[in-house]
């Protein structure tokens, strides 16, 4: 079992090694620590920012997962740092729809219309998930405002948010 939380302070240590884990040994994705800035300083990158962050954690209270999201502007947010432990990947564990719920929840309740964001080409199962999730694939030119990233042969997605019904 797990739950889904808002990140705290005391997660950074193991979502830092969550993220460079996955990027790095599982990808080969070679980015490093520096690299993402954001990933060294989640509170100042995503909450005092409009964003939010949370985390996936088992029964044993051990890091299994997390998401991000960054308000790039007042309707446009990215999705950012969503990894989760390979022994929990897959739709019989649910982790991933979970975090992706809690994301999606928290954008609409802060009224934003399109979520962006950029993922390694080499990761195709995530591709997989974010196409089921009503994502399309973007070219940089179809992105709605100035969005930088580290370039490690990227795809970029795009989602359009439903809007509440008035």
């Amino acid at each position: 079992m797990y739950k889904i939380r808002p990140f705290k302070e005391q997660d950074q240590p193991a979502v830092i090694e969550l993220v460079l884990y996955t990027q790095n040994v599982e990808a080969k994705v070679g980015l490093s620590l520096g690299d993402q800035p954001d990933l060294g300083a989640i509170n100042a990158s995503y909450h005092d920012k409009g964003g939010a962050f949370w985390v996936a954690e088992n029964d044993a209270g051990a890091i299994i997962g997390c998401i991000g999201l960054m308000q790039l502007s007042k309707e446009v947010g990215v999705l950012k740092k969503f990894f989760i432990a390979r022994e929990y990947r897959g739709s019989s564990s649910k982790v991933s729809s979970a975090l992706f719920s809690a994301l999606t929840d928290y954008a609409l309740s802060q009224c934003l219309t399109t979520l962006i964001l950029d993922t390694p080409s080499v990761a195709q199962r995530s591709h997989t998930f974010y196409k089921r999730a009503g994502f399309k694939q973007i070219s940089k030119s179809d992105l709605p405002v100035p969005y930088h990233y580290p370039d490690r042969d990227s795809l970029l997605f795009m989602l359009r948010m439903p809007r509440p019904i008035v």
